[in-house]
């Protein structure tokens, strides 16, 4: 698999935040990305049990539909006290609304009910990358830290303001953007799809 400078590269994510940080790191590369809602692509339902998984199915769905290859993300916080939870259920946790203060209040009350010790928590991001109706690559990140409470923040987006990453004292909510996208789960995991020479400017 390898994509030409000029490239159409669709972004299957709903989410500003996600595509906006997507678009970001693809900018350099001589891709041109658009988004699966500018498509007006549906979203699957996300019946994987892992993110690996979830990543897959968004962008074969994506890239079938729209007859361009399809980057997707699937990634979410996991937190070691919650035995990994909200993990792949991350958007879940924030309801039809996705309004992530609810999520992030209820990991809150939760910890709190297990009267939690241990904050420690990752982020955790799988990329899979398809074309049309045939092959699919798939890489990981991950980012790991430890979760603060009230959230703290107005910069990034879901969980960012209760997540200080290692080596921090800053949350991702309080971090300058361009800083938070050269050291997030995802600018790893991208690292890695560009280090596949699957961009020519990668090679």
């Amino acid at each position: 698999m390898r994509l030409p400078r000029g490239s159409v590269l669709v972004v299957a994510s709903h989410n500003p935040g996600k595509v906006r940080e997507i678009k970001a790191l693809l900018g350099p590369h001589g891709i041109e990305p658009v988004s699966a809602a500018s498509l007006n692509l549906p979203e699957p339902e996300e019946t994987g049990l892992t993110f690996l998984a979830n990543a897959e199915l968004k962008a074969r769905a994506a890239a079938d539909a729209s007859h361009h290859p399809a980057l997707a993300d699937d990634s979410g916080l996991w937190v070691n006290a919650l035995n990994g939870d909200p993990g792949i259920y991350s958007a879940r946790w924030a309801g039809p609304t996705k309004d992530f203060r609810i999520a992030m209040a209820r990991i809150e009350k939760e910890l709190r009910e297990k009267s939690a010790t241990d904050f420690s928590a990752k982020f955790v991001c799988a990329l899979s990358i398809a074309l049309p109706h045939g092959e699919i690559k798939s890489f990981e990140g991950e980012v790991h830290g430890k979760l603060t409470f009230p959230p703290r923040g107005v910069q990034g987006f879901g969980y960012d303001p209760i997540f200080i990453p290692d080596g921090w004292d800053q949350t991702f909510g309080e971090i300058d953007p361009q800083v938070k996208n050269d050291m997030s789960h995802r600018a790893i995991a991208f690292t890695r799809l560009l280090h596949s020479g699957i961009f020519a400017e990668s090679l």
